[in-house]
């Protein structure tokens, strides 16, 4: 599957923006999907993660109640929404595909094999 994020840019700390990956090539609704981010000079770290039928959702700590990953399977598309922002968000954003694994943790990012270009988001205080 091919990946393709869109949706970031500059806004204010407090603001909101929604991230999307549209998915295109195998079926799409097989894979697990997740979100990824890295800061700045810093290791790329997890975000969210839905599971094939977007029903499980699961958050890194710091964005729990902030940010919300949900799916579109009819439109191939993943989506992350992001509010009230901070400036500790910024980074750029990956979003990533993972065939169904129960034996490996969605934080886990060697269990992704595809991966988006990434989009940045820039958070100013």
């Amino acid at each position: 599957v091919q990946l393709q994020a869109s949706g970031g840019g500059l806004v204010q700390a407090g603001g909101s923006l929604r991230l999307s990956c549209a998915g295109s090539g195998r079926a799409f609704s097989g894979y697990v999907m997740g979100w990824f981010r890295q800061p700045p000079g810093e290791e790329r770290e997890f975000v969210a993660a839905t599971t094939t039928d977007g029903s499980f959702t699961y958050y890194e700590d710091s964005v729990k109640g902030r940010f919300t990953i949900s799916r579109d399977n009819t439109k191939n598309t993943v989506y992350l929404q992001m509010n009230s922002l901070n400036a500790l968000d910024t980074a750029v954003y990956y979003c990533a595909a993972s065939v169904p694994n129960a034996h490996s943790s969605f934080r886990d990012r060697d269990r992704y094999t595809y991966w988006g270009q990434g989009t940045l988001v820039t958070v100013s205080s």
